[in-house]
């Protein structure tokens, strides 16, 4: 992706970067004035994310140009605030703006509440919406996040009579103290119809809008996919009061995809689909509140520290990865690729270089599991379905888990999904065929409102134990989510024993499956 054209044309020019001085005097914040029908408008709420010890990206949107402001208070009902000027709403992202908070206190509870002043008429300004976050802790403390995936696919919207998307208000009453949102945000390549008969005979009646009509080709098309999903109320709800950590995979764009694929799909007057990822790439920017890299501001893979206890690694298996094929690559190219050597290279030092008890990748798709093209031997995935020694993909993936043994990196573990369902795998190297690596755990949830699928097969090259999975065996695909196999995970570190307990959730908040995990400590001989 051309950098200077990416920042011209996402988040870079129109977000802005406040240092807030914790000891700073507070004022109070501006009058709302205007003509109702001029004034700037707000219909998405507002979300934080990537919320770190010091610092936070807050995002809202508008209907015109505007100036967007901040208020912050630690105080709930907003007695004491500081006002913060934060970045512009402008026709280039459609009016999406962010604004990066810096120096903040660590361990400390946020309140916020976002305006827009027109650039056109200062005196016009919109309502306010408000929301929460709270900073990572600086010393051992409790961590509890949840995580899941896949929004709005196979054809199932929003429903009301259906609850909506439930599984966001299940995660919500969770209190975590921040989400991981693990892929298929969208379903950019699944086009809605109004209704769906479903097996029973009744109605699933999606709520609709012109854009979920059709595939997305332009950067308006992906925007209004995420719009659509922001009708909901539940998941307007979650962003108000939960960080978000945010990643994609392969629906944000077009299924399956890889950077060098050129489409043979009717549905597409754009084939190429590099083309299409980098018009997807910028509304993933322009509607998330996802903090830019500083010298590459499309790069997704991103380490976000939650204190001594926890880092979490976010890695983007789609924007590097080689050609889908039958994967039983001998040696590593970049046919193999899947991190991508930069990636991989960033992720090996960033583990070693880890202080954290507990390192989680956050992968957006999951290692043994088999995930192949519908009818076909063409792998989507890393596994192969060849329990034998690494091949394709599998060689870069035993490559990162070779080092992390070689360098004693301990307590870490994948939290995934993709695959829509939930299950837990114990990666043991003495059921391996490639045995040099530390064992590890892997926990896939997700959907969140969307079909479900599975269980998938899993290949044997890397030891996959399958200790837990949510869904039985013979299972009709594509159930609707009021049929309850919509899935959530949840990790809960104690911060005096430091354990890890993970646990699964189904869509109405339901406790299905717990484990706890105690922390292992590096070799010191």
């Amino acid at each position: 992706m051309n950098r200077r054209h990416f920042i011209k044309n996402s988040l870079i020019g129109v977000s802005a970067s406040i240092a807030l001085s914790p000891w700073s005097a507070f004022g109070q914040g501006p009058a709302i004035l205007g003509s109702e029908k001029l004034r700037p408008q707000l219909k998405h709420g507002a979300a934080s994310g990537d919320v770190d010890t010091t610092s936070a990206v807050l995002w809202s949107k508008t209907n015109q140009s505007a100036q967007m402001w901040v208020e912050l208070s630690t105080l709930p009902d907003f007695s004491k605030v500081e006002t913060l000027k934060g970045g512009h709403a402008l026709q280039q992202t459609d009016y999406n703006a962010h604004t990066l908070v810096r120096r903040l206190l660590p361990n400390t509870r946020y309140f916020y509440r976002v305006h827009f002043q027109s650039l056109k008429d200062p005196k016009l300004r919109s309502e306010h919406c408000s929301g929460q976050f709270k900073t990572a802790p600086t010393e051992a403390c409790d961590v509890r996040f949840c995580w899941s995936a896949d929004t709005a696919g196979q054809g199932f919207g929003i429903d009301p009579a259906h609850g909506g998307m439930l599984t966001f208000a299940s995660i919500r009453a969770r209190k975590p103290d921040f989400f991981v949102n693990s892929g298929d945000l969208i379903y950019a390549d699944n086009p809605m119809s109004s209704e769906v008969t479903l097996d029973d005979g009744s109605i699933w009646r999606n709520q609709l809008m012109e854009a979920k009509t059709r595939v997305a080709e332009s950067t308006d098309d992906f925007r209004q996919n995420f719009y659509y999903n922001l009708q909901d109320d539940h998941l307007r709800a979650l962003q108000a009061e939960v960080p978000m950590i945010q990643q994609w995979d392969d629906h944000e764009v077009v299924n399956n995809w890889y950077p060098q694929e050129i489409l043979d799909d009717d549905r597409y007057t754009l084939k190429d689909v590099k083309q299409l990822a980098h018009n997807a790439k910028t509304a993933f920017f322009n509607c998330n509140p996802i903090r830019p890299h500083d010298t590459d501001p499309g790069r997704i893979y991103r380490k976000i520290s939650r204190g001594p206890l926890l880092d979490l690694f976010v890695i983007d298996l789609r924007s590097y990865r080689g050609p889908n094929s039958y994967n039983h690559q001998t040696q590593q190219s970049e046919e193999t690729a899947f991190l991508g050597a930069d990636q991989l290279k960033w992720l090996k030092a960033e583990l070693k270089a880890s202080k954290a008890t507990w390192k989680i990748i956050c992968s957006d798709m999951p290692i043994g599991l088999v995930v192949a093209e519908w009818g076909k031997e063409i792998y989507e995935n890393g596994a192969n379905g060849d329990h034998g020694a690494p091949l394709g993909r599998e060689l870069e993936l035993a490559d990162l888990f070779q080092n992390i043994a070689r360098e004693d990196i301990t307590n870490v573990h994948f939290i995934t999904a993709d695959v829509h369902y939930c299950a837990s795998h114990y990666y043991n190297p003495a059921k391996a065929s490639f045995k040099d690596f530390k064992p590890f755990w892997e926990f896939v949830s997700g959907p969140l409102h969307a079909g479900n699928f599975g269980p998938n097969p899993l290949d044997g090259t890397f030891g996959p134990e399958v200790k837990f999975t949510g869904i039985p065996e013979g299972m009709a695909p594509f159930t609707p989510p009021s049929e309850g196999l919509q899935f959530f995970g949840e990790m809960e570190i104690d911060g005096k024993t430091q354990a890890l307990t993970v646990r699964h959730f189904n869509r109405i908040g339901e406790e299905i499956w717990s484990k706890e995990l105690q922390p292992e400590h590096p070799d010191k001989a």
